[in-house]
């Protein structure tokens, strides 16, 4: 049984997805508008203006799929209690990686070799996703 997270980006998802390409190499998978639906919205359900923009996608990072919406497009994400944790293979990807997401976010702990890895940080991006960048230990 997967769990799998559902980021509500509030009105940013489809730039959500286009940083994410860029700099975690991701892709859409899977991309429904609200405009999409066959059956009209129930009242509230789609603000004026929001017909264009995205219902549910589903983002491939890696091998894991990030299922994310545009939710009510009110311009206010609000991304608090959880991160998601990026494993990566080596500290030169760390580095890559790292410094990407926090391009336009803000570093909650600088990139650094810790005493249970050779590097890891925290960083949110741009859209306020708390991301834990991490290097696994080798044997």
């Amino acid at each position: 049984m997967p769990v799998q997270p559902y980021l509500f980006f509030d009105g940013r998802c489809e730039e959500a997805a286009e940083f994410y390409h860029r700099v975690l190499d991701a892709k859409v998978e899977m991309m429904m508008r609200f405009n999409d639906c066959p059956e009209p919205a129930q009242p509230g359900m789609v603000p004026p203006g929001a017909e264009n923009k995205v219902m549910h996608m589903a983002l491939q990072i890696g091998d894991t799929t990030v299922l994310a919406s545009d939710g009510h497009c009110m311009a206010k994400p609000d991304f608090k209690g959880f991160a998601l944790s990026l494993t990566v293979a080596d500290t030169a990807e760390a580095d890559r990686r790292f410094n990407a997401l926090a391009d336009g976010g803000q570093v909650q702990m600088p990139l650094a070799k810790t005493f249970f890895s050779p590097r890891f940080g925290m960083v949110a991006d741009k859209f306020g996703v708390s991301w834990m960048v991490y290097v696994a230990p080798t044997a």
